[in-house]
């Protein structure tokens, strides 16, 4: 069976099982093949179900076979990234800490909808122990690479759903994001990923790291993720700061144009130090933008350096992910993480409310820019893929993995919706992403920029020979 079938979009996929050109059953046994052959190269899938993947099939086979499919992706193969609960199989988080032998009775929020709109769940994505960091190794399932290049990074801590998305190992994947971890992997592999709106897919249990962390999907290009976050976002009483649900079909409004819209091109926030690789993609991105009709204006938001602001947020969080461990197992830990738990617990009560403090003016900031700018675009990422199994370039030595992501923390913290696209490649043929920042509450707006900068480019079509 040929590998386009496994390169074709959710969108493609469900269309073909409408028009019976395509059935769930091959599209899923065409995955498993592909996975069986190219997942030991690029370590996307920690787990994978074949038993089960397969009775999905059947089912949304059947419901097709009926005229009865329950959603756009009904029948359409997904993966779960390892620290979302799933029931029947176990949530590891990347650690050797957590006992796999327990009953397994709960299904998060986000796999439940899945599950409910049919969706064919192959597997769990592998992630950095507890997603601590901005690549994707771990004590417990080693080193996950770039299908670009084995030799690099696809970033983290969704790494392994970039890697599973960009490899043709299944076109939607679930990511999370406390730092920009559903975007970074998406820039390193070239694949589109959005952090929604905080509360927009609701969270259970709440992730250690707070309010920072973001659920989204991961998927080749903007339609499919349009598709995937309407099932997503159905709301689950059991989070708490679920936002109100809002019936909106994401995919309906994708073709709106740009003409006239007012965009902010910020190629440094004012602070990052970008590789010329990457800002020249950029840049030329936004050139298509402009001949689009957008009205582009070189400006950076008024928010400062927050990188010692989301320090504070991040450290606590990783203490807080680890601070019921036992002495033997704690040193078991990634000793990075083990790094952050250190620098969590240095932490002192008067030091986190000037952060939050901090944060809460950040946030106000980003919502008067948005007064004036319908979007901000800015690099994805200031480096390319560097080499797989280390946390930061060897040219930047030994720094922490925010020094690389510049980009994509401050939206964290400021919980907008942020989108990361494919636009281009360096010379040495790696991916550069393209960041759409839209104002609180409208990803549907994220959603139109960046389908209106792939209707008229193709970087989200290319795939890599493995």
């Amino acid at each position: 069976m040929s590998d386009d079938i496994c390169f074709m979009s959710a969108a493609e996929m469900a269309a073909a099982f409408r028009a019976g050109s395509l059935s769930p059953v091959e599209v899923t046994q065409a995955l498993l093949a592909r996975i069986a052959r190219v997942n030991p190269q690029v370590n996307a899938y920690n787990l994978v179900d074949e038993a089960s993947a397969l009775a999905d099939a059947r089912a949304a086979e059947a419901r097709y076979r009926a005229g009865q499919p329950l959603s756009p992706i009904d029948g359409v193969p997904a993966s779960i990234k390892d620290i979302i609960l799933t029931r029947g199989w176990p949530t590891l988080r990347g650690s050797k800490t957590v006992d796999p032998a327990q009953p397994w009775l709960d299904d998060a929020p986000v796999t439940a909808r899945l599950r409910e709109a049919g969706c064919v769940i192959i597997g769990k994505t592998t992630t950095p122990e507890f997603g601590w960091k901005g690549v994707t190794d771990s004590p417990l399932t080693g080193i996950t690479r770039n299908p670009w290049n084995l030799a690099t990074t696809p970033g983290g801590s969704s790494g392994g759903a970039s890697a599973q998305v960009a490899a043709g190992l299944g076109p939607l994947a679930v990511g999370t994001d406390g730092g920009g971890s559903i975007r970074i992997p998406a820039g390193f592999a070239g694949i589109t990923g959005l952090k929604p709106s905080f509360g927009r897919v609701p969270a259970y249990p709440l992730s250690p790291f707070g309010t920072v962390a973001h659920l989204g999907p991961m998927t080749r290009d903007v339609l499919d993720a349009a598709l995937m976050l309407r099932e997503m976002a159905r709301p689950d009483a059991r989070d708490w700061f679920g936002l109100p649900w809002e019936d909106k079909d994401y995919a309906a409004g994708l073709a709106a144009s740009l003409k006239g819209v007012k965009i902010a091109y910020s190629p440094t926030l004012g602070y990052a130090k970008v590789d010329p690789e990457v800002a020249a993609r950029v840049r030329e991105a936004v050139a298509v933008l402009e001949s689009l009709g957008a009205i582009i204006e070189e400006v950076d938001p008024p928010i400062g350096d927050p990188t010692d602001i989301f320090h504070v947020h991040w450290w606590m969080g990783a203490y807080n992910a680890t601070r019921a461990l036992s002495p033997a197992a704690f040193a078991q830990l990634d000793p990075g993480l083990q790094d952050s738990h250190a620098r969590g617990r240095a932490i002192g009560m008067s030091e986190y409310l000037d952060a939050a403090n901090a944060r809460g003016r950040l946030g106000t900031a980003m919502r008067q820019f948005h007064e004036t700018y319908a979007f901000l675009v800015t690099p994805t990422l200031a480096v390319p893929a560097f080499e797989a199994g280390r946390v930061a370039p060897k040219a930047m030595g030994d720094v922490y993995w925010t020094a690389w992501t510049p980009f994509t923390y401050p939206f964290n913290l400021s919980q907008q919706p942020a989108l990361s696209v494919p636009c281009g490649f360096t010379a040495a043929g790696l991916p550069v992403g393209l960041q759409f920042v839209g104002p609180m509450h409208r990803d549907d707006l994220v959603l139109q920029a960046g389908a209106a900068y792939q209707a008229v480019t193709d970087w989200h079509k290319r795939r890599p020979v493995l």
